[in-house]
């Protein structure tokens, strides 16, 4: 009888164990525009847009453009300049998004899940 017992628990504990096939994710937006070709004219211009979305709920978008600043020599350099965000259903199944921005000086995000640094006193 306990053998019964003990084999039906390890029955259990097998089926338990075994992955759930879940449903793929689908894309139901994606978005792709480049422009290589940036006149040198131009100090600031779009050079690209990407976005998409999926089925779970994430999503992302971002812009980037070129910017021309002076580096540590004072000469002009160009550098692109992406800002954007993005969104997706954290493990409590409630919406999380983050903004940001990459640039000369690093990358920014914010959002409420980023803790945020207490400010240095003097």
């Amino acid at each position: 009888m306990k053998f019964i017992i003990v084999a039906a628990v390890a029955l259990v504990a097998v089926a338990a164990a075994l992955p759930v096939e879940e449903k793929p994710v689908e894309i139901l937006s994606s978005v792709v525009d480049q422009q290589p070709d940036v006149p040198k004219h131009f100090n600031k211009v779009r050079i690209c847009n990407y976005s998409f979305e999926q089925s779970d709920g994430s999503k992302r978008e971002e812009t980037g453009v070129v910017k021309e600043v002076l580096d540590a020599e004072n000469k002009p350099q160009k550098v692109v300049v992406v800002r954007g965000s993005f969104s997706y259903i954290n493990s409590e199944g409630q919406p999380e998004t983050i903004s940001y921005t990459a640039d000369e000086a690093g990358f920014h995000p914010e959002g409420a899940s980023i803790p945020v640094a207490p400010v240095a006193r003097r």
